[in-house]
Parts: structure tokens; C-alpha cells; sequence
């Protein structure tokens, strides 16, 4: 006799997907939400700026007109865009702890559903 796992209903299983598509949006939108995304910053675009004063020389300035940026001016802001390296503790330690706690949940749910399947194929083992 051949092991059958339990049986999944369709409303479980579009439940199953919904709940997974919004908890995939919510991850990759939620630290767009809070700030946490966009690093780049522009802290002082160039008054009236040239090719040269944004440092660039006659290849790269084909380069940006090939991408859409035929004069200096549009392509001022990227140019000119800088990194923001500012550093949070807080989030950080939220961070530790987010990893953490979904490392204990998905140990402690494996564990449990592991369980309840050998208890399913070989009968109660006694322990636990």
C-alpha cells in the first residue's frame, strides 16, 4: 500500500495562492512603503549643467543620447545622483529579528510537519 498524503481542497488552495501573492507583493512593497528602498539621493543637482561639468566626455555623452538624454540637463539628476550610506541601528535589529523569528517558525513548523507525517506512514512512534 502506497503512502496518500491528505487531500488538498480547491479553496484551500486558491486561499494557498492568494495568501502567497499578497505576502509577496507586501515584501517587495513594503520597504518601498517605509522608506527603506531608494537609496539614490540627489543632494545638489548642477545649476545650468554642461557635458563637462558633469564630467563627461564625448563617448558618454553618445551614450546618453542613445538612452534618451540628448542634453545635459535631462540626464543632470542621474548624473548627479548620490547614495545615501546613512546607517539604523533600530533597523537593523529588526532585521535580526525578522530573520530570526522566520528561522524558529519554519524550523518549528518543518519539525511538526515532519512529525505528522512519519506518524502518518509508520503509526505513533511513542515519543513525543
Amino acid at each position: 500500500m502506497a503512502y496518500q498524503p491528505p487531500k488538498q481542497s480547491l479553496a484551500g488552495q486558491v486561499v494557498d495562492v492568494i495568501v502567497l501573492l499578497v505576502l509577496t507583493v507586501g515584501a517587495l512593497y513594503l520597504p518601498l512603503y517605509m522608506g527603506l528602498a531608494g537609496a539614490a539621493k540627489t543632494p545638489a543637482p548642477i545649476e545650468n549643467p554642461t557635458w563637462e561639468a558633469l564630467g563627461q566626455n564625448a563617448a558618454e555623452q553618445q551614450q546618453w543620447a542613445a538612452l534618451g538624454f540628448p542634453d545635459a540637463a535631462s540626464a543632470n539628476d542621474i548624473i548627479t545622483a548620490r547614495f545615501d550610506y546613512t546607517f539604523s541601528w533600530t533597523a537593523l535589529i529588526v532585521m535580526v529579528v525578522a530573520v530570526v523569528g522566520y528561522f524558529i517558525l519554519v524550523v518549528r513548523l518543518s519539525d511538526k510537519e515532519y512529525r505528522e507525517v512519519i506518524d502518518e506512514r509508520f503509526g505513533k512512534s511513542g515519543k513525543g
